[in-house]
C-alpha cells in the first residue's frame, strides 16, 4: 500500500508543479508477480496478495534453478507464463488527459490489461510498445489495476539467452489531448559544416481533443553548455483527431560536432503553446556529425578516415540475466573502450534504450540491428550447440505479421541517438539451409528448404520501411552467405554489407562489385581477420563475436553461456582481451599470457589456444604464474610497443621487437621457475609499460573492489580470494558466504565459469579462478549498509556501502 501511495503522491506533486505539461512515471517498485496462468489475473477483483513482491526491471529466468531440459540455446534457463499486476490511483485533475502505458520491452508475447480491459499486446520480446488507458482509467481516487501476462512458454524460442518477463523499464505518462505523439520528435542534420549546421526540427503532433485547437510550437536548440542556440516558432490548427508531422528549419553557427572523443550532445526541445501556456514538451538529444560509406575508401566521420573497431555484444549481463542496470551497462562499455573499441552492433535484437544513451554520451558508433531470422524459423539448439535434433519455435512464427511493425518501431524509437550509424534488418538470415537454400550451395543444396528467393520477399518490406522512418542511415544486413545472396539479389537490397566471417571473400567480391561498400559484420578473433581489415582502404570495420561472454547458446549442460568474449560473464578481461588492446588501443600496452608447452603447441592468434587436449577442453593461455615445477612453458606477450623485454626473477630473459611478432604475439619457451615474470614494453629505448604476473602462495583471505562508481543505488564488487600477499590464487574455488547489512539486496553473484549453475541470488557462491562478481542494490541510499564475505580458513573482507 505505501508504495501506491508513494506513486500517487510522485501524480500530484508532478500535477501541482506543471499541470499542463506532460508527466511520466517510472513504474520500477510496487508490482506483484506471480509464475502460473490464473484465468482471472487480468480482473482488478482478483487476490495476488499471496503473489510475490518485484521490482521491474525483472528477469524471472535468473530467479529460476536452471535444468538441462530446459535447453542450452537459452542457456538452460525457465520459461513459462508469468503475470504481473500494480495498482495505482489517479486524481479528477487528470481527466481530460491522455495516459499511456510504455514498456521497453517484455519477453515476450505480452498482454495488457486495465481494469479488466485488454488494451494490446505484443508478441516481439526485444520491441518497445505503449499503449493508452485514458478512457478506461478511475479518476475518483480508487485503485486503477494494471495487469500484463507474459508467454515464454516457447522457452526454447532462442538461439541465445532471452531471459523472461518484463526485464526493461516500464513507465505511466500523462500528456494534454494536444501533444507530440511518442516517438514523434525527429532531428537531422542535413547541412554540416565548420561555420553553420542547419538543422531540421520535426514533430508529429496529435490532437486526441474533440475539438480543434489552434496552437504555436516551438523549437529551440540547446548547446553542450545549456544554452538556447537556435528558436522557430510556427503557428498551426489541427482538427479533432488530426494527425499532422510539422517541420522548422534551425541553424547553428560554429557547431560543436559529435565526435568518438568529444562525444558533444545537443538537444531539441520542442514545446506546444496554447494561448501563450505550454501544455506539452520533449526535449530530444542529438549530435551533429557527418559519416559516409565509401566503397573505395571505407568510412569517414566528420571528414575524417576512421577504422571501425567494433565487437557484437548480447543483452544479458552473466548473473543478472536481462535484467540489466545502467550501472552495469556503462562499467562493460567503459572496459571496452579502454582497450580501443569504438563501435558496438546491437545482436540481434534493438538493445535497451539506456545502452544507445551511453553509446551516445561516451562516444560510441553503433550498428542497430533488428533480427535473427525472418520465416519460417531457424533451428533452436536444445542438447548442445549444433549437437541433436533442433527446436523450430521463435519470433520466425511471428515475423510475417509483425516484421515491418517492428522494425519501424525500432527506428521511430532510435533514429535520434548519433552513434547509430548502420540499420540491420538481419543476423545470418542468409545462413545456407537454416532454413534457406539455393543450387549455388552446390553439394550442400537442399531441394526440399525454403527457397533463397524469399530473403528478397521477405527482406525488401523491411528496408523500404527503413528508408521510410530514416533516409539519413544506410540499411544493411549480416551476410552468412554472399554467395547465395549474391545469386538472388539479397545483397543488392543494402547500402552496405555486411559480411559475417567471410573475409576471404573481401578481394573478390570488391573486384566484382566495384560499388559494393563492404564490412565485416561478425569476425573472429584472429590476427589475419583484422590485418585485412588494417591493411585495406575499402574495408571499413570489424566486429568481433563477442565483447563479453553471453548466456545461451551453450553447449551440453551444465555449460550454459557461450565464451567468445573479450571478458568474462563477470566482467573480468580474458587474454583475448588484452590481445585486442595491443592491437586497437592508442595507450602504451604490454600484456603477459601463459601456457604449458606440452599442453599447447603454441600460442593462439586470438590470444588463447586453440589445440585440443580431448573432447570436452581447450589448452588455454592464462594470465597467472602458477605451474608445474620444471614444467617447459610458452610465454606469451601482447605488446603494441617497438620492443618488449622479458624478465624472470630480476633476469632479462631476452627482448624482441614488434616485427618479430607471430600474428601478432611474440612468444619465449623458457622453463618454470616460480617468482616474478614481468614484460617491460619500450619506445625509443626507454620503460612506457609494464606487466607483471606473480606465483601466488596458499589461500589466506578475501578482499574486496569497486569497479565501477555506484550509481543509482548499483554496487559493483570484484571479491578475491588471495594469499598473505594480496596476489589472486589463480585456482581457488573456495564457496565464499556474503552477509548484507542495512537496506541492500543482491541482485546477482557470479564469475566466469561457464558451468556455474548456481542460484546468482544466493548469498552463498564460488570463486572461479579466484575471483568473482557480486552486484547489489541499495534501496535506501541515505541509510549505512554493509557487506561481508567470508568462507571457512579465510579471513573475511567486510565493506561499508
Amino acid at each position: 500500500m505505501r508504495l501506491r501511495l508513494t506513486l500517487v503522491a510522485a501524480l500530484l506533486a508532478l500535477a501541482g508543479a506543471a499541470q499542463a505539461q506532460r508527466q511520466e512515471l517510472l513504474l520500477d517498485s510496487g508490482w506483484r508477480f506471480q509464475k502460473s496462468d490464473p484465468g482471472a489475473a487480468m480482473q482488478p477483483a482478483f487476490d495476488d496478495s499471496a503473489w510475490q513482491a518485484v521490482r521491474v526491471p525483472h528477469d524471472w529466468s535468473q530467479h529460476e534453478p536452471l535444468r538441462a531440459e530446459y535447453g542450452s540455446g537459452n542457456g538452460y534457463a525457465a520459461g513459462g507464463i508469468g503475470w504481473y499486476r500494480r495498482s495505482f490511483t489517479v486524481g479528477a485533475e487528470q481527466q481530460g488527459r491522455v495516459a499511456r502505458i510504455s514498456f521497453d520491452g517484455v519477453y515476450d508475447h505480452a498482454q495488457v490489461w486495465i481494469n479488466g480491459h485488454y488494451v494490446g499486446g505484443r508478441p516481439n520480446g526485444y520491441s518497445s510498445f505503449e499503449f493508452e488507458l485514458t478512457r478506461h482509467l478511475k479518476y475518483d481516487g480508487s485503485p486503477n489495476v494494471l495487469a500484463v501476462r507474459v508467454d515464454h512458454s516457447r522457452q526454447m524460442d532462442s538461439r541465445y539467452f532471452t531471459g523472461s518477463g518484463i526485464y526493461r523499464d516500464a513507465r505511466l505518462s500523462f500528456t494534454d489531448a494536444l501533444h507530440i505523439a511518442p516517438w514523434g520528435s525527429y532531428v537531422t542534420t542535413p547541412q554540416v559544416g565548420a561555420a553553420r549546421a542547419d538543422v531540421k526540427a520535426e514533430a508529429e503532433l496529435v490532437n486526441a481533443g474533440a475539438s480543434a485547437r489552434q496552437f504555436t510550437l516551438r523549437a529551440e536548440l540547446i548547446a553542450p553548455d545549456g544554452r538556447v542556440v537556435a528558436t522557430r516558432e510556427a503557428q498551426a490548427r489541427l482538427a479533432a483527431g488530426e494527425r499532422r508531422t510539422l517541420s522548422q528549419q534551425l541553424a547553428v553557427d560554429q557547431p560543436q560536432r559529435w565526435s568518438l572523443e568529444t562525444p558533444r550532445l545537443y538537444a531539441l526541445r520542442q514545446t506546444v503553446l496554447v494561448d501563450g501556456k505550454p501544455v506539452d514538451q520533449t526535449r530530444t538529444p542529438f549530435g551533429i556529425r557527418t559519416f559516409r560509406f565509401d566503397a573505395n575508401q571505407g568510412f569517414f566521420l566528420n571528414g575524417q578516415p576512421l577504422k571501425i573497431k567494433g565487437v557484437c555484444l548480447h543483452h544479458d549481463a552473466g548473473s543478472l540475466g536481462a535484467a540489466v542496470p545502467v550501472a552495469v551497462l556503462e562499467r562493460r562499455l567503459q572496459q571496452l573502450k579502454d582497450i580501443g573499441v569504438n563501435a558496438i552492433r546491437t545482436s540481434h535484437n534493438p538493445p535497451a534504450p539506456e545502452l544507445l544513451d551511453l553509446a551516445d554520451r561516451m562516444g560510441f558508433l553503433v550498428q542497430a540491428e533488428a533480427f535473427d531470422e525472418f520465416t519460417p524459423t531457424k533451428n533452436k539448439w536444445i542438447e548442445g550447440w549444433n549437437v541433436g535434433v533442433p527446436g523450430r519455435q521463435g519470433y520466425g512464427e511471428e515475423f510475417a505479421q509483425w516484421g515491418v511493425r517492428d522494425v519501424e518501431d525500432m527506428v521511430r524509437r532510435d533514429r535520434n541517438h548519433p552513434s547509430i550509424i548502420m540499420w540491420s534488418v538481419g543476423n545470418e538470415v542468409d545462413y545456407p539451409n537454416d532454413p534457406f537454400s539455393h543450387p549455388v550451395l552446390g553439394a550442400r543444396y537442399r531441394p526440399t528448404a525454403p527457397p533463397a528467393s524469399d530473403l528478397v520477399r521477405w527482406g525488401r518490406p523491411l528496408v523500404e520501411a527503413v528508408r521510410r522512418m530514416d533516409p539519413t542511415r544506410p540499411v544493411t544486413a549480416a551476410m552468412a552467405s554472399v554467395e547465395m545472396s549474391d545469386a538472388v539479389g539479397f545483397a543488392d537490397l543494402f547500402d552496405v554489407a555486411g559480411y559475417n566471417y567471410q573475409e576471404a571473400r573481401y578481394a573478390a567480391d570488391h573486384a566484382k562489385f566495384p560499388k559494393r561498400v563492404i564490412y565485416g559484420s561478425e569476425n573472429r578473433h584472429d590476427y589475419r581477420a583484422w590485418a585485412v581489415v588494417r591493411d585495406t582502404p575499402y574495408i571499413s570495420a570489424q566486429f568481433l563475436w563477442t565483447g563479453f561472454d553471453y548466456l545461451g547458446e551453450a553447449g551440453r549442460w551444465p555449460l550454459r553461456a557461450a565464451d567468445f568474449g573479450l571478458f568474462d560473464l563477470a566482467g573480468f578481461m580474458k587474454p583475448r582481451g588484452a590481445f585486442r588492446a595491443a592491437l586497437w588501443s592508442s595507450q602504451p600496452v604490454v600484456y603477459l599470457a601463459a601456457a604449458t608447452a606440452s599442453a599447447t603447441r603454441i600460442a593462439s592468434q586470438s590470444g588463447q589456444g586453440t589445440p585440443l587436449l580431448d573432447q570436452q577442453k581447450r589448452a588455454k593461455v592464462a594470465e597467472h604464474w602458477n605451474w608445474p615445477a620444471g614444467e617447459s612453458m610458452v610465454v606469451s606477450a601482447y605488446a603494441n610497443t617497438p620492443e618488449v623485454q622479458l624478465w624472470l626473477n630480476g633476469k632479462l630473459v631476452g627482448t624482441q621487437k614488434a616485427e618479430e611478432a607471430v600474428e601478432g604475439i611474440l612468444s619465449w619457451t623458457l622453463p618454470y621457475q616460480p617468482g616474478e615474470l614481468k614484460a617491460v614494453g619500450l619506445k625509443d629505448g626507454q620503460p612506457a609499460a609494464e606487466f607483471k604476473l606473480q606465483t601466488a602462495g596458499a589461500a589466506a583471505r578475501i578482499t574486496l573492489q569497486r569497479v565501477a562508481p555506484a550509481r543509482d543505488g548499483i554496487e559493483q564488487l570484484a571479491f578475491f580470494v588471495v594469499d598473505t600477499q594480496g596476489r589472486r590464487v589463480p585456482d581457488a574455488t573456495q564457496r565464499l558466504r556474503f552477509e548484507l547489512q542495512g537496506p541492500v539486496e543482491i541482485l546477482g553473484i557470479g564469475n566466469g565459469n561457464l558451468a556455474d549453475v548456481d542460484d546468482p541470488r544466493d548469498a552463498e557462491h564460488a570463486a572461479y579462478e579466484g575471483r568473482g562478481l557480486a552486484v547489489l542494490r541499495r534501496s535506501d541510499t541515505t541509510q549505512p549498509a554493509r557487506l561481508r564475505v567470508s568462507a571457512p580458513g579465510l579471513a573475511p573482507a567486510e565493506l561499508d556501502l
